[in-house]
């Protein structure tokens, strides 16, 4: 009797966005797997602890690289990819035993998530079902009241690893962008949004929705790396209709 795999999004931070579904999911897993950094705590476990039952089998899914090597070289692709192939083994030994496996992921398990390298590993060969969560560009833009798209307007997200040029190109030509992957890139991201245009519109959030969280005009935020929890947002929506 084969078990059933359940990709779950605990949202960007604030265990109360977690859904309902999320965590009537958590109740009733047999197993709770999640992915971290070798030595850090994962924040999707911590987002979603207070609702995990006592006694549920844990298996803590640990990356091999994050930043070590760049994400093109040869040696990251080889080690990533055993990775998640290893991963999703460990996940079907507990599938094939018939038990429930909640793998954890921030935000959504479909949007920038490890969870679909397993997903697509998986869901061929076991039930699977996947509990959207809350993205941290929707948690970023409530908290920091901004609105970001209406009517025509067309909203990209747009990963800060692309190089400067694209990034330019890519803020010019959407109404309004969210860049994901900020980190190292921000001085990058700031040079694009500046030779666009639209850097003075653009708004910097630090841990959104978490305790902590920073929001300030892009413009004012010295131009040194940014943490992971961070996201730019520029809002494309100006007046109401």
């Amino acid at each position: 009797m084969r078990g059933h795999l359940y990709g779950v999004g605990v949202g960007p931070g604030d265990p109360e966005l977690l859904t309902l579904k999320a965590v009537r999911a958590l109740a009733e897993a047999d197993v709770v797997a999640y992915f971290a950094k070798a030595g850090n705590v994962s924040h999707a476990r911590t987002i979603a602890a207070a609702h995990i039952a006592e006694g549920t089998a844990e298996l803590p899914l640990l990356y091999p690289v994050t930043t070590e090597i760049h994400r093109h070289d040869a040696a990251y692709r080889m080690a990533i990819g055993a990775f998640y192939d290893a991963s999703a083994a460990a996940v079907a030994e507990h599938l094939l035993a018939g038990r429930r496996v909640a793998v954890l992921s921030e935000g959504d398990p479909l949007f920038y998530g490890s969870y679909m390298h397993l997903h697509v590993r998986l869901a061929p060969r076991f039930p699977s079902t996947v509990i959207a969560g809350v993205t941290g560009m929707s948690g970023c833009w409530s908290q920091a009241g901004a609105p970001i798209a209406q009517g025509d307007d067309v909203l990209m997200v747009v990963p800060g690893t692309l190089d400067e040029e694209a990034l330019t190109r890519r803020f010019r030509e959407a109404d309004a962008c969210v860049v994901m992957k900020v980190g190292r890139n921000l001085p990058k991201i700031r040079r694009a949004l500046a030779a666009a245009g639209r850097l003075e519109k653009a708004l910097y959030v630090e841990r959104g929705t978490m305790e902590g969280c920073a929001l300030v005009p892009l413009a004012t935020r010295a131009e040194t790396r940014a943490p992971y929890f961070s996201i730019v947002l520029v809002p494309g929506w100006e007046r109401a209709a």
